[in-house]
């Protein structure tokens, strides 16, 4: 089999996402994903991958995934993801084992050494349609909080208006659906007003407010997860470690910048529940650090971008040798979703699943044409070969869609 082209699509809608199909010449399309800079994403998967992917065989994956990281791309030995570079190198990684697993008529999960599940827990981060997979926002998904006039109404599945608003009634509506855990981040407004420094103990009454609401209405039911996205210095995240002390929290998600090793480790010291991380910095290298200082509990990298699934069960090896859990993140895109639960399905340390509900039911199915299946807040993995997913006709058929094509693709 050989690679004959490698195509890039993106649509306006969800612009943030960048779709890499590559075509072979025996009919099979690998379908990846990746997420943010996506003109520069887009532009570097065809100027420097395309021509070290094209004419070469695509169940070589180990061999084209390491000159991508070491030798054609600028060479890649540090902590950070997300870069340009990686980004498309993970896009083109998971590309390339949705192939092989095509090409041996396998789903994921059975070449990772099958499962040892059946299904796992999700947990609902509580974001809106409208969030993170547009270039523009209809609205400061950040900055909303309690202190801005409430909507006089909520559209259904908008949970992140409900978790400022109406996090009583979000937690309640989620039970009933039969998810038993939540993600919220009440602390960003009042980070992003003083730079992370401090959080007057007015501010700090408001944060932990809907908290304190979701426990009155379901009580210990549901399990509560912060997200901080980083944003807070030391000394003011232990202020709140200290505070949300006798709250009952699942895990803590990014509460410092997540590459001050030392600061994460003294905040792990002094903080009840999890410590998660890290979607921002989550490479191979970062986790040595931060699993030889014991600094973290969950592993939250996301496939999209440190380097696609390779890298992903790399780190998911290194977890279990520390004996650390893996939680792959996926507020994104559905391709993601689909590799973290085939990895989910088939690693002993896999915890709990990232799902956004106004997602998987809303763009993601209008994207692929198989989604995976929530049921009463378990999720499980196609049975398809491959990821177990493909791009809709009805997605392809978009007027609103960027493509572009390097070789040759299926006819």
């Amino acid at each position: 089999m050989k690679i004959t082209g490698v195509e890039t699509i993106q649509m306006k809608e969800a612009g943030n996402l960048v779709w890499v199909r590559l075509h072979t010449d025996e009919g099979l399309i690998g379908l990846g994903e990746t997420f943010r800079n996506p003109a520069a994403v887009m532009a570097y998967v065809h100027e420097t991958c395309a021509p070290a992917l094209i004419g070469r065989d695509p169940l070589q994956r180990n061999l084209l995934t390491h000159a991508l990281a070491r030798k054609v791309g600028n060479h890649f030995n540090g902590f950070p993801s997300r870069s340009v570079e990686i980004c498309g190198n993970s896009a083109v990684d998971l590309a390339l084992w949705d192939l092989f697993g095509q090409a041996n008529a396998k789903p994921l999960h059975h070449l990772l050494g099958g499962k040892v599940r059946d299904s796992i827990r999700v947990y609902n981060t509580c974001a809106g349609s409208r969030y993170n997979n547009r270039l523009r926002h209809g609205y400061n998904t950040e900055l909303i909080s309690r202190d801005d006039p409430a909507p006089a109404e909520i559209e259904p599945l908008d949970d992140l208006l409900l978790q400022v608003f109406e996090p009583a009634q979000l937690a309640r509506e989620l039970l009933d659906e039969g998810i038993t855990a939540m993600k919220i981040w009440p602390f960003d407004p009042f980070a992003l007003r003083a730079g992370g420094m401090e959080i007057s103990a007015a501010d700090l009454k408001k944060a932990l407010w809907p908290i304190e609401r979701i426990r009155e209405e379901v009580g210990d039911a549901m399990d509560i997860m912060i997200e901080y996205h980083g944003l807070w210095k030391l000394p003011a995240a232990l202020e709140i470690a200290d505070a949300t002390r006798d709250l009952g929290i699942y895990w803590h998600e990014e509460p410092v910048w997540m590459q001050n090793f030392d600061d994460v480790a003294r905040y792990r010291e002094r903080v009840t529940g999890r410590v998660a991380g890290s979607e921002n910095f989550g490479t191979l290298p970062w986790y040595r650090e931060m699993f030889g200082r014991r600094a973290i509990d969950v592993a939250n990298f996301d496939v999209a971008w440190i380097g696609g699934l390779s890298e992903a069960v790399r780190v998911t090896h290194l977890a279990e040798a520390y004996d650390r859990a893996i939680a792959p993140h996926d507020c994104t895109g559905p391709v993601t979703l689909g590799a973290n639960v085939h990895l989910l399905m088939a690693a002993q340390n896999g915890l709990i699943c990232e799902t956004v509900r106004a997602h998987t039911r809303g763009f993601y199915a209008e994207i692929v044409d198989e989604v995976p299946k929530v049921e009463n807040g378990m999720i499980s993995a196609s049975d398809r070969p491959g990821i177990g997913m493909a791009l809709s006709e009805r997605f392809l058929a978009r007027d609103d869609l960027v493509r572009q094509v390097s070789g040759k693709t299926v006819a």
